[in-house]
């Protein structure tokens, strides 16, 4: 993995309980941690250059004739 660890313990050798209670503190703080706000919505324009998108819509369409 490439993640850092979230703590790591550098006195004394904790048994697993120990790590475990940590943890259990620790998690639900981070999770509590709000994310962060999604951006504005693509407009319809970039929405139709993506894969998935028609070929006869958005800004593809326009090149072909109706």
């Amino acid at each position: 993995m490439s993640e850092e660890p979230l703590f790591k313990v550098v006195e004394g050798t904790p048994t697993a309980e120990e790590i475990a209670a940590i943890v259990g503190v620790l998690l639900p703080r981070l999770r509590a941690v709000p994310a962060a706000e999604p951006g504005p919505a693509p407009s319809r324009w970039r929405r139709s250059a993506r894969p998935g998108a028609t070929a006869r819509s958005g800004w593809r369409g326009s090149l072909f004739p109706v």
